[in-house]
């Protein structure tokens, strides 16, 4: 997220005690920042899987859950996020702690605004710099999509986002039928940009702002498709295929597995590796029954459509 304009900060403010609440909501609105906050740990978790915020401003000694859990939560399950612990227990607890748990500051208690905006002011400068660097280090040369490094994290915080706030995550998987053989008879020159062609038609015809695409590697490309269900993550799928045989890059054509994330936010880590080996056994099965198809393996599913141009299979 870039801050060209202090608005675009958006902070969420965590204390027990509620005047001291309202004062970090008036303090951190009157510096033109966005102010949201929270009771508790439990509920700064619940105000995080509801919206995006940029910056976590936390007190330490809470009911339900303290502020050291709550830091080490966001910071294994929102890592885009900055926290600044708050407390006036600084005695009970070292700066080195705080650090090593996942904040990026330490305000004592009675806080002094300049002092907080002088933090904040300076997260955000770092926040701006580590998101020009990071535009810099994602992208595919080639084609210009997402590359496989960004994939790898962007699966995994789809993955945090979909299990906690129960919505259809799906990923496809795609592959360039025929293209050692493309190359053969047209050179690699020709090759590279059968690749580049097939990513503008990744970043044309998905969905704007949510699904995103990727550089899997070689002649392999990824789509992630959060918020859907199965017939609209077909669709995606389908367009794709259909635009690429428009393109007439003969003997090219693509072949597409499609998988569907499945599982308790508890085991992401093992939800997404099963999700990645299902979408490979769907590609597999695709190339395997001809190619030029969408192929999405799900649990349950005892019947395939026979394989033909346009046939999206489910195995």
């Amino acid at each position: 997220m870039e801050h060209d304009m202090p608005t675009q900060c958006s902070i969420l403010s965590v204390d027990d005690d509620r005047d001291l609440r309202e004062l970090l909501h008036e303090v951190i609105s009157r510096m033109g920042f966005t102010s949201v906050t929270a009771a508790d740990g439990v509920e700064a978790l619940a105000r995080l899987s509801e919206n995006t915020f940029d910056i976590v401003i936390t007190d330490i000694n809470m009911p339900r859950m303290d502020g050291m859990e709550l830091i080490r939560r966001i910071h294994g399950e929102c890592r885009d996020v900055d926290v600044i612990a708050f407390t006036g227990y600084h005695n009970k607890y070292r700066y080195t702690d705080v650090i090593e748990a996942g904040a990026s500051d330490f305000i004592s208690k009675p806080f002094n605004v300049n002092e907080l905006e002088a933090k904040i002011n300076r997260i955000i400068r770092e926040r701006t710099l580590r998101e020009q660097l990071k535009r810099l280090s994602v992208r595919d040369g080639l084609t210009g999509l997402y590359n496989r490094r960004h994939f790898d994290e962007s699966l995994r915080s789809e993955a945090v986002r979909a299990s906690r706030q129960n919505y259809g995550l799906y990923l496809l998987i795609i592959d360039i039928d025929r293209f050692k053989e493309y190359n053969d008879q047209h050179g690699h020159q020709w090759g590279d940009e059968a690749l580049k062609e097939l990513a503008k038609i990744i970043s044309l015809h998905i969905r704007k702002n949510v699904d995103s695409g990727y550089r899997y590697g070689g002649d392999e490309f990824a789509v992630i498709i959060p918020h859907a269900n199965r017939q609209q993550a077909l669709l995606v799928a389908e367009r794709l295929r259909s635009r690429y045989g428009d393109c007439h890059l003969s003997p090219t054509t693509i072949s597409i597995g499609m998988a569907r994330l499945r599982g308790p936010a508890e085991t992401i880590e093992e939800n997404v590796q099963r999700l990645l080996r299902t979408a490979d056994i769907s590609l597999y099965r695709s190339k395997h029954n001809g190619g030029n198809q969408v192929c999405i393996t799900e649990e349950n599913a005892d019947n395939a459509v026979p394989p033909s141009p346009t046939a999206a299979q489910t195995i």
